[in-house]
């Protein structure tokens, strides 16, 4: 069964006024339903969709996409799941510290929550070009790492935790080069609740 662009769980003003609306729209509906056309339109005839009908298992078995699919899937793919976690890490009225067994982690990891935004959001902001920064556990233990266009943690062996979008079209309409204003307005954004569930889900 191809795959499908997944609804968000709030409607696309939600997240102003760090987020705006009009950006949220295209987002959803143009960028992220190119990567969903194109990776479908890429596998078509493959079988790859009914094995791997989660777009995250897809993703963690790569290797197993045949050699002549490895690109469209790397980018449609990757493009994909990346934007299905980033939406449902995101909820209106958000932010603030992290809580519950996600904050004890980032402080046995990191030091502190602060140390931990200022890695995320300095990696986030020098990372050069297009990609993501995330989050990201391996072995049951936290790491921040950075991923170029839509390359997946997955991919590497990571399971994404949270992460941020820093592609211009994530930002360009309201925050236009001014990528480190966006990455201060994102962390207001946070559902720590759906943070604390993927965490959950790696252990």
């Amino acid at each position: 069964m191809p795959y499908s662009l997944p609804d968000l769980p709030y409607d696309y003003a939600a997240l102003e006024p760090h987020i705006d609306a009009k950006t949220m729209e295209i987002h959803h509906t143009k960028h992220h339903q190119t990567y969903v056309d194109k990776l479908n339109a890429a596998i078509e005839g493959t079988g790859l969709d009914e094995k791997y009908p989660n777009v995250h298992d897809l993703m963690a078995n790569f290797s197993a996409v045949p050699e002549d699919k490895k690109a469209a899937v790397r980018n449609h793919g990757g493009g994909h799941s990346n934007h299905t976690i980033f939406w449902e890490t995101m909820a209106s009225g958000g932010g603030g510290d992290a809580s519950g067994a996600v904050a004890d982690a980032i402080n046995e990891t990191f030091g502190s929550f602060k140390e931990f935004r200022d890695k995320l959001s300095g990696d986030a902001t020098n990372h050069f070009g297009s990609g993501w920064a995330w989050l990201a556990s391996k072995g049951g233990k936290l790491e921040v790492i950075t991923c170029a266009n839509q390359d997946s943690p997955l991919m590497g062996g990571y399971t994404p935790i949270v992460g941020i979008d820093v592609w211009e079209h994530a930002y360009y309409l309201k925050y236009q080069n001014k990528r480190p204003d966006y990455i201060e307005a994102w962390w207001n954004t946070l559902n720590w609740d759906a943070i604390n569930e993927r965490l959950g889900s790696t252990r």
